[in-house]
């Protein structure tokens, strides 16, 4: 066997199933795992050349991956000061004010909860009170929607209602003019287009310190959804520089308007990539957010919104689709409303008879976010195969038990009821991929894990849970980051759980995370990551 590394831990989650097994060492030998077992069987592998690690009463699992990241996009989502811990709007604007007098330029902002405005209507008014005479341009924590001032919508030349190829808009007042608000990508990149750019090296030394980050939190790997040209400029020039810390699975945006000479560009770029990167399937969206009101619901929101898809004619979306899907090309879809994930269900179920039976069997599609469904399209997901990717934290950080939230507004209760049917999606055989969706929620995986099981955010026993009953099992929680992040992926049989054969990515914990208290687990420590059999960080007092 000759292994080149072997990991000691006095517990092994292998994650593969059998959770009765009990392992203490693993064997790699060319970033691949050749065994599995003892610390005493571990005497009889090593040889002069083997490097061996003991992490001492530590818990090795799998490599922790996210299952639903933005590292490139969000380096343009998060400059400015963040504003994701304002809870209102005299703390938001402090935050602005003060960011105003000490920033040259723009004024730029991110993480802005719309709760925190409570009653008073999102205007530009309140930016323009804060920002003088510099442009603004703050984006909400959705992603989907910002809030510019009255100098940013003059510098780009936003006086009225524009048209677009797709759902955004320029939020207009009764008499035609324009709020500041601005919802979907379209309508944002209007005035984003007049903004100073980062140059190359400045955002490739951010996007370095970000995924450095990412493997200290304890993950070794990440399902980007959205890729292009620049994402595959930086991350070739990261891996001339050293490398990645961990594994960068992408998927570019198909979007509304395109046609299949654009569709074709697009399947093209699928299968390029570097040693730790590489395009492998679609991303496409067929709504927006409950909380600024493009979703697509059955019925409307409190406010008469969140009515329509995303494609203006979302039947060129399920073409989309099916062109992807017939040439083995997996696709992620964004649907969070009830009436967008009907629709993205009925498409990937009509594909049967389309798509080659066998093209079919090894192409994974999933969903992503699934925030509001009835009991009749989680019974749909399991029997068409479709793979369910969430974020508890969407759940736990902007939502309310007593339904006094904005997303829960928007709903009303019955709807605000089925909220993150995590665990309804797990009883019924459906694969449950788990993330962060950063920047729009932190990307430390383990209070992540932790939000899973409780339906309330870590660290705050005297919160109420959200639909507690939609909790996970720890074990759930895991395999969200671990084997199911694997099977989300199309890459079981390579990954996701500790196996002869399988790669070699580990997590080590300083608490084991199926035993520990989540409050617990979310405040410990992660000790280490391996990718490839490689240590890609380790405490000191274990280096």
């Amino acid at each position: 066997m000759n292994p080149d590394l072997i990991v000691l831990a006095d517990t092994i989650h292998t994650m593969d199933g059998h959770m009765g097994d009990s392992h203490q060492a693993v064997a790699v030998r060319d970033g691949v795992i050749t065994a599995v077992g003892s610390r005493a069987e571990a005497q009889d592998w090593a040889h002069d050349g083997t490097r061996v690690v003991d992490l001492g009463s530590a818990t090795l699992t799998p490599g922790l991956v996210d299952c639903h990241i933005h590292p490139v996009f969000g380096l343009d989502l998060t400059i400015g000061v963040d504003l994701s811990s304002a809870a209102t709007l005299e703390e938001v604007c402090a935050l602005l004010q003060f960011e105003s007098e000490n920033d040259g330029g723009w004024l730029r902002g991110w993480g802005l909860n719309p709760n925190a405005f409570g009653a008073v209507p999102l205007h530009r008014s309140v930016l323009d009170a804060v920002s003088g005479d510099k442009p603004a341009l703050i984006r909400l924590f959705d992603g989907h929607s910002a809030l510019a001032n009255s100098r940013a919508l003059d510098v780009a030349g936003i006086r009225g209602r524009h048209d677009f190829e797709q759902a955004s808009e320029v939020v207009c007042d009764a008499d035609g003019v324009p709020t500041g608000l601005l919802l979907e990508a379209a309508a944002m990149e209007l005035v984003q287009r007049h903004i100073p750019q980062e140059s190359f090296d400045e955002r490739k030394a951010r996007l370095a310190a970000l995924l450095e980050d990412f493997a200290r939190a304890g993950l070794t790997g990440g399902h980007i959804m959205d890729h292009s040209e620049e994402s595959a400029l930086l991350f070739r020039a990261l891996e001339i520089d050293g490398g990645l810390p961990l594994r960068l699975r992408s998927a570019p945006w198909c979007m509304p308007g395109t046609d299949e000479s654009e569709w074709k560009e697009l399947a093209r770029t699928v299968g390029t990539g570097g040693r730790r990167w590489s395009v492998e399937a679609i991303k496409l969206f067929v709504d927006g957010t409950v909380d600024n009101g493009t979703a697509w619901l059955y019925e409307p929101d409190a406010y008469g919104e969140s009515t329509a898809p995303f494609w203006p004619r979302p039947e060129e979306y399920s073409a989309a689709v099916r062109y992807f899907a017939s040439r083995g090309i997996p696709t992620a879809t964004h649907a969070i409303g009830d009436a967008g994930v009907e629709h993205v269900l009925t498409a990937l179920e009509s594909l049967p008879g389309t798509v080659p039976a066998d093209v079919l069997r090894r192409t994974v599609h999933r969903i992503e976010h699934i925030e509001t469904v009835p009991d009749g399209l989680v019974e749909r997901f399991r029997s068409a195969g479709v793979v369910a990717s969430m974020q508890p934290t969407h759940c736990t950080h902007y939502s309310a038990a007593d339904h006094s939230d904005n997303w829960s507004t928007r709903l009303g209760a019955e709807r605000a009821d089925r909220a993150w049917r995590c665990r309804d999606l797990r009883e019924a055989g459906v694969t449950l991929g788990i993330g962060s969706d950063w920047p729009i929620a932190p990307f430390e995986p383990l209070p992540i894990i932790a939000d899973a099981q409780l339906r309330r955010r870590s660290g705050h026993p005297g919160q109420e849970p959200i639909a507690p009953a939609q909790g996970l099992t720890a074990y759930q929680a895991l395999e969200g980051y671990t084997s199911h992040a694997a099977k989300a992926a199309g890459l079981w049989d390579v990954s996701g759980s500790i196996s002869v054969g399988k790669r070699a990515d580990f997590t080590a914990f300083e608490l084991d995370p199926l035993t520990t208290d989540p409050d617990e687990l979310a405040a410990s420590a992660v000790l280490g990551t391996f990718v490839d059999g490689e240590i890609q960080f380790m405490l000191e007092r274990l280096a």
